[in-house]
Order: C-alpha cells, then sequence, then structure tokens
C-alpha cells in the first residue's frame, strides 16, 4: 500500500537541515539514527527537510530507505558543507507541480513573465514592468553590491569582491570561504523545498544550463538577509571553527525569517498560482496523456481499443 504522505509534516513545519560527518547512520524503527564515537544520536527524520551528509559517514541501504519515505532531502558534501557530490530524491509525488514548471519555462512570453515576478520580490516598491531585462539585471547587480558593503561596514569586515577558486580553498580569504559555506547551506534548503514540492531545481528561468538552476533562482530571493549577514557576521565577531559557526548563524537566520516557510508562498506568487500542495499521496498508477490536454486513467489494458 502507499504511504499515506499526508501524515508527514508539512515543508513549512519541518526543521531545516543538519549536517552529520564521521558516524554510522542506520535504521531506528521507522527512522534513523546516528552512531558516533561519542555516543548514538536519533534522527527525527520525518521532521526534516535536508540531511547533509559530510566526509567519514557511512550509511545503510535500509536508513536511506526511511530517509526517502520520510520525504527527507538527502546531500552528500564536502568538509563543512563546502562542496556538493550527490543528492537523493524523496517519495513519489504527483507531477503537477513539475508540469506546470515545465509549461511556464518553455513558454517565452511566460518565461519572461517569471522572471519579472522574481525581480519584482526584490524590488517590492518598483514598477519593473517596462524595464529591459539588462536594465533589471543592473539594478540587482547594484541590490547585491550594496549588501556587501552594507554587511562589510556594519560587522568591520575588510570587502574587495567575491574571489575564491575550488581548487585552492584553503588559499581564499575568510570572508570569501564564509560566503561559500553560508550560500552553500542556503542552496541546500532552497533544492530540499523544492524538490519537496515536486518542482524540478534545473528548470530555472534567471539561471540556466544547471541541474540547480532553479536552486539558484530561489536562493537568490533571500542572500541578503541570511547567507550574507551570517558570514560577514561570523567573520567580524571572531570565529574558532569558523565553517561550522557560519552554519549555525545561518540556521539560526533561516528560521528567524521565516524562510522555510516562505519558499511555498513565493514559488506559488512568482508561478501565479495558488499555494501547491506539498505532500500529495503518490498514486499507484499514473495517468496516460492524450490530445487537448486530456488525460486517460493508466494501469488499463487498452489491446481492443483500435479506435484511431
Amino acid at each position: 500500500m502507499p504511504q499515506d504522505l499526508q501524515r508527514l509534516p508539512k515543508l513549512r513545519d519541518s526543521l531545516s537541515f543538519l549536517y552529520i560527518e564521521h558516524a554510522i547512520i542506520e535504521q531506528d524503527n521507522l527512522s534513523i539514527r546516528a552512531i558516533r564515537a561519542d555516543g548514538t544520536v536519533p534522527i527525527p527524520i520525518a521532521a526534516m527537510t535536508v540531511l547533509m551528509l559530510g566526509p567519514g559517514v557511512s550509511i545503510t541501504h535500509a536508513a536511506i530507505k526511511a530517509i526517502c519515505d520520510n520525504g527527507c532531502t538527502v546531500v552528500w558534501c564536502g568538509e563543512n558543507a563546502s562542496r556538493f557530490y550527490a543528492v537523493g530524491m524523496g517519495e513519489t509525488r504527483s507531477a503537477d507541480n513539475l508540469l506546470h514548471q515545465a509549461t511556464l519555462c518553455m513558454d517565452e512570453k511566460r518565461h519572461m513573465q517569471v522572471v519579472r515576478k522574481m525581480y519584482e520580490r526584490r524590488f517590492p516598491d518598483m514598477d519593473c514592468s517596462d524595464l529591459s531585462l539588462s536594465q533589471i539585471r543592473g539594478m540587482e547587480g547594484v541590490r547585491v553590491r550594496e549588501a556587501y558593503r552594507l554587511f562589510s561596514k556594519q560587522y568591520s569586515v575588510p570587502w574587495t569582491k567575491r574571489d575564491y577558486k575550488t581548487t585552492s580553498w584553503e588559499d581564499a580569504s575568510p570572508i570569501n570561504r564564509a560566503l561559500s559555506t553560508a550560500n552553500n547551506v542556503l542552496y541546500s534548503i532552497c533544492q530540499g523545498a523544492i524538490v519537496s514540492m515536486g518542482y524540478s531545481t534545473g528548470l530555472g528561468f534567471i539561471h540556466t544550463g544547471k541541474m540547480l538552476s532553479f536552486v539558484y533562482d530561489i536562493a537568490d530571493l533571500y542572500k541578503a538577509e541570511s547567507s550574507i549577514p551570517a558570514a560577514f557576521s561570523v567573520v567580524g565577531n571572531g570565529y574558532s571553527d569558523l565553517d561550522g559557526e557560519v552554519r549555525k548563524e545561518c540556521r539560526k537566520r533561516i528560521r528567524h525569517q521565516r524562510i522555510m516557510q516562505r519558499i511555498p508562498e513565493d514559488i506559488a506568487w512568482i508561478f501565479q498560482t495558488s499555494q501547491p500542495v506539498e505532500q500529495e499521496n503518490a498514486l499507484p498508477v499514473g495517468d496516460l496523456w492524450e490530445m487537448d490536454g486530456k488525460r486517460l486513467t493508466g494501469g488499463i489494458n487498452r489491446g481492443g481499443d483500435l479506435s484511431p
């Protein structure tokens, strides 16, 4: 029998993320637990959005199944969440949200409408309807540059530009490392939320060409109030564990700004639709596509239907 996903916590009520390294993760009844040198820790996987697995983690097949059955996204990442290697998805859902996203993305006129709504979210007091796309992009560049300047001044952290290389991570300045860690945390949260609502992470509108394009689209709505100030505040206030403290500060700001609750609302507003159902019972059999936008009931042998 398919699981009744209505019984799972809603995305807006879920915890944001948990990062684990150097542990063995195994199934614990319908949930999971982490076995570490200092003891065993139960993990409330049904109430989580993203589980981030760092170096030194061994996880059982049964644990992965329990995680997916509970609708949590799994991300395999590098030390301190600095790099992403792979991602696993949660349980099966209706494809309605994905199909709606694809329709908007592939229709140039509707695609542009979504792009404008995304920028309107950044500039709520400004009418962007008569501005060209290049003008809006210029405004966005100024907005981000001003955010860096503001937090640099507020936390007394010298700032020149975003500059780092993944091949020489340790050579980057503390603020650039902190920004990368904070942004990666935010990307994971947005990715988990997007997957939880049945959308595609690859069908972006402002960003395109990568499997996380839509993640970057949505994360950009929240950077100036979450990941950017989190990075500057940790560097400015002093730290003993840069990446760990940035993750904690990011989590605090994500919770304070209600980002987990706002993502479904913002996507619905951007797509100009009603707020999507976050958890939906997975149908055992899908429908069949038909002309003129119609659907046929699946799971039926149609060998006798020879009509044109």
